[in-house]
């Protein structure tokens, strides 16, 4: 992909120097999640299996990308060189990006769609939650206000993983198969990177280490109610966190970005 004359990639998620990048850095691996997220779950409108079903996933997809826009637009705040949220959403190439690998994950099908969902939205509750307790207040405000959806996507993912499961035999048979292919991704939402660790310490970060029994807990509860089979735990992927991610989110990138790299500086 080309890249515009403002090399985007010089100042966002290098090696915290200090605390305001550290901060940059956290807000934009939370931001990421749901920029990535958002931009799969878009790519239903249009071609879910039910109108009702449609519009639902547009209005997640919505309130993920609106999520995402107001933590980089924090993150441009604090780095305060007239950046803004587009300029980091469409002008970062895909080692820059932070999300975790379950997000970039095809949709495959609806099944796919909807558990890859469901392991999300349970994290994400849980973290959104202590987020809330940030030091920092920006964060934490962002937290309170996306938590009126995020309660909403925990439910419909949820509802939708026990009436697939059990439903029909071939319903049953597809969101199994599913859970089994994303499991091996769910693991890495709640480990800790150095900026975790970093955030954690100085009172601004959730500790993973909390949630993560919480997380497997309520997984665990939910599958069992759709008469599913939890995987054998072993270890997880991980990367994105870091940066190494699989090709699909260099496809993704692709498809989101060609206008802002085919166009730099365009306005509407």
């Amino acid at each position: 992909m080309q890249h515009s004359g403002k090399s985007p990639d010089t100042c966002y998620l290098i090696p915290a120097t200090n605390m305001n990048q550290s901060l940059i850095n956290y807000t934009l691996q939370i931001a990421d999640n749901n920029l990535i997220l958002g931009q799969r779950l878009s790519e239903w409108c249009g071609h879910a299996p039910e109108l009702e079903i449609d519009i639902a996933l547009t209005n997640i997809a919505l309130d993920l990308i609106g999520q995402s826009r107001n933590l980089y637009q924090y993150a441009a705040e604090l780095e305060g060189k007239g950046r803004s949220e587009d300029d980091i959403a469409y002008l970062r190439d895909s080692s820059r990006y932070r999300n975790v690998l379950l997000v970039e994950q095809p949709n495959e099908d609806f099944a796919y769609t909807i558990a890859r969902q469901f392991f999300f939205d349970v994290y994400n509750h849980l973290f959104y939650q202590e987020l809330t307790k940030s030091k920092d207040e920006r964060l934490a405000e962002i937290a309170e206000k996306s938590l009126k959806e995020i309660n909403y996507h925990i439910r419909f993912s949820s509802e939708w993983m026990i009436r697939l499961g059990d439903g029909t035999k071939l319903s049953h048979e597809k969101i199994q198969t599913a859970v089994d292919d994303l499991w091996d991704f769910i693991g890495e939402m709640t480990l800790l990177n150095d900026t975790d660790r970093e955030m954690l310490s100085n009172g601004i970060g959730v500790d993973l280490n909390k949630i993560r029994p919480l997380y497997f807990q309520k997984v665990k509860e939910i599958l069992a109610e759709a008469t599913l089979n939890i995987p054998v735990e072993e270890p997880f992927q991980k990367g994105g966190k870091n940066g190494i991610h699989s090709e699909f989110l260099g496809h993704l990138l692709a498809e989101m970005q060609w206008m802002q790299r085919a166009y730099p500086g365009a306005e509407w």
